[in-house]
């Protein structure tokens, strides 16, 4: 086959996958939403052909809005000031592309991972899922979120060195020359333009506001305008094209964010009033809608929800500096996903990798390496709500929570009494559909198990959860033994994608080969198991979990799994369960994945994992079967964990495989 040739076939195979991801999508929608597409689609043809030309007014500066992040905030400036050098060096980290020389200011349509330049088409009509036209478009977007640009404010408001102030001025300038409005990848996703009003909002305030001195003369008020030209064109395009329907997840909440604190940063037009009553009624509404009550992120992935948590937080605090404030039930429900957090920490600081993880931040106001922002999250926590046994999970006062409350953070962050907190919060998520069995919490001798019967994740999509049902993870002395892999890809390296949302990756039992959902797209699911907990009990001798799916109900010959663990607390040992109702002859497959911190072995007919000096006993059915360990295996795909986003390391997996007839029970052995 000659270039020509195959570089038809490449695009025969990208048109291919382009229309089935439309077909399922279709599968996905509701008639209404249907519908919404189809006026969508003609409303953003007319933004296209200018029916629909936004008109920038002026400005009023007199309308001042409080500060709502420290100006003065009490940190050592020798990070800051050492994160801003890297910057004007022309350094910053991507992702697994970790002090990448980018440039400054970087060419803010290039996708830094492949080199590919993507067009400036007309943004919400280029499709940023075909890679050979923008790339990895999640490595595109990070840089042009501008987090960045808070890096360089700081480090000015810290040292008062011109040249972080004036670095910061250079980039924008590029960005607005390199990203006309509505032109370009950097215009095709509303999200990614709310998450650029949150950043220019804190850089905006640390640099001194419409008064900075950066503003000065003639080019700095040309400068001033143009940047609130693009406020005004950002807060107009995401009120726009708000993600609604079965789109409306995280990205909906990061969009209503981006514009209700840019209607109090910036109140210098009589339009900001109506972002910001808009986007309150949106973050109040999906506040509840996407957080359980219990406080779990309906996508059934940890890593959204301290997303979410910080695009909640956020506008709580821009809005109470400038006298307003939210709901007591959007109160409550922001204490509620923190409660999750602590419950399901272990003692080290560790959260299962559940769902999809992009490693993304709404904001970074701490530049360093071994920021936690989980444990920031619960340190800002504690001090909003007072509470002792999130500062017992925080450990320490961090710099993010210095930033956003104030100058006395510390003493009261310090005055919080720890003596009386009680840990793990709670043990049952029910709604979330999580169960966290376990002893001797917050010491050394811990053992912590966090068991999964939740739903797929949310909306009709579920688009950034996993076939994960009747999994569980399992650490003691806050170390990992037994870990859910994480994600690794998005948009691209789609076996992969695959592998890490599939069933086989979890630590439960998989059926004939087969996911216990169906996948339908990168982001897409076309058949959810349904799960259920059908009995919890906790006492001070024993824990006891047991939940059912029916993910493989529609096979020709139906199998249900029901899944019982049962921890001795005296013993210290767990016991697993796994009853597959069938009357035919199946192929089950039974996987468990270690941290790849771990060595496993085969001693005295039982597999012995230690990590360190610490060591647990897993001991296999006894029924008919085989045997396998994976290491980084490539035929099949096993063996693999991403600690992080495009990063993947080789681990050891250990699959129980066996071809079993009719009902049947697996008994499977944990000592600790």
């Amino acid at each position: 086959m000659g270039p020509a040739e195959s570089r038809n076939l490449a695009s025969a195979i990208r048109l291919n996958e382009r229309l089935t991801w439309r077909l399922n999508r279709l599968r996905c929608m509701s008639a209404a939403e249907i519908g919404h597409r189809v006026v969508k689609a003609a409303a953003i043809q007319a933004e296209r052909w200018g029916w629909a030309r936004l008109r920038v007014p002026e400005s009023d500066l007199s309308r001042a809005a409080a500060p709502w992040i420290d100006l003065e905030a009490r940190v050592d400036p020798a990070a800051y000031r050492a994160a801003a050098e890297r910057l004007i060096s022309g350094h910053i980290d991507v992702f697994a592309l970790e002090g990448i020389a980018l440039g400054s200011p970087p060419p803010w349509n290039r996708d830094p991972k492949t080199g590919i330049e993507a067009p400036l088409d007309f943004g919400k009509q280029l499709d940023y899922r075909d890679a050979s036209r923008v790339g990895d478009i999640k490595y595109l977007w990070e840089p042009n979120r501008h987090l960045h640009l808070v890096t360089l404010a700081q480090a000015h408001a810290l040292t008062h060195e011109a040249k972080y102030a004036a670095l910061l001025r250079e980039h924008l300038e590029s960005w607005f020359r390199a990203c006309p409005f509505l032109q370009g990848p950097n215009w095709s996703s509303a999200l990614e333009a709310g998450l650029r009003l949150v950043n220019w909002a804190l850089a905006w305030q640390l640099l001194g506001g419409a008064r900075s001195s950066l503003f000065e003369g003639a080019q700095g008020d040309e400068f001033r305008h143009r940047w609130l030209a693009s406020i005004y064109q950002h807060a107009e395009f995401v009120c726009g094209h708000f993600s609604l329907h079965s789109s409306a997840n995280n990205h909906l909440l990061g969009e209503a964010a981006g514009v209700f604190v840019a209607a109090l940063t910036w109140p210098h037009w009589p339009r900001a009033r109506h972002w910001r009553l808009r986007a309150g009624e949106i973050l109040e509404r999906e506040a509840l809608l996407q957080n359980a009550p219990d406080g779990v992120n309906r996508e059934q992935a940890l890593s959204y929800q301290q997303f979410v948590l910080d695009l909640l937080l956020l506008p709580l605090i821009a809005a109470r500096a400038n006298g307003e404030d939210f709901s007591p039930a959007y109160l409550a429900r922001i204490e509620a996903m923190l409660e999750y957090l602590a419950s399901v920490m272990d003692a080290g600081g560790h959260l299962p990798m559940f769902g999809d993880a992009d490693d993304a931040f709404a904001v970074r106001l701490d530049p360093r390496a071994d920021f936690c922002r989980y444990r920031s999250l619960l340190a800002t926590g504690a001090l909003i709500f007072g509470r002792a046994d999130f500062k017992s999970k925080a450990r320490a006062l961090d710099d993010k929570t210095r930033w956003l409350l104030g100058r006395g953070s510390d003493a009261a962050f310090e005055a919080l009494d720890t003596r009386g907190a009680r840990l793990p919060v709670h043990c049952a998520f029910p709604l979330g559909g999580y169960y966290i069995l376990g002893c001797d919490y917050e010491t050394e001798a811990e053992i912590r198990a966090v068991a999964d019967a939740g739903a797929l994740g949310y909306q009709s999509i579920a688009a950034h959860g996993h076939a994960d049902t009747l999994a569980f993870t399992l650490s003691v002395g806050g170390e990992e033994f037994l870990v859910d892999p994480g994600t690794y890809a998005y948009h691209t390296e789609r076996a992969w994608r695959s592998y890490f949302r599939g069933t086989a990756a979890h630590n439960t039992v998989r059926v004939d080969g087969l996911d216990q959902s169906r996948q339908g797209g990168n982001f897409m699911w076309l058949r959810k198991a349904n799960a259920m907990c059908s009995m919890w009990k906790s006492s001070a001798d024993e824990d006891l979990f047991e939940g059912w799916h029916d993910g493989y109900a529609n096979l020709a010959d139906p199998v249900i799994h029901r899944r019982r663990i049962v921890l001795d607390k005296r013993a210290r040992r767990l016991a697993i369960e796994d009853t597959l109702e069938m009357k035919g002859e199946h192929d089950i497959e039974l996987n468990f994945h270690f941290s790849d911190e771990c060595a496993v072995a085969f001693e005295h007919g039982a597999l012995t994992v230690r990590r360190g000096e610490r060591s647990i006993v897993l001991r296999l059915p006894r029924a008919l079967g085989h045997v396998r360990l994976f290491y980084g295996s490539l035929e099949p795909i096993a063996g693999w964990i991403s600690p992080r986003f495009d990063v993947k390391l080789p681990t050891t997996t250990v699959r129980f495989s066996a071809r079993l007839a009719g009902p049947h029970t697996l008994y499977s052995e944990i000592a600790c």
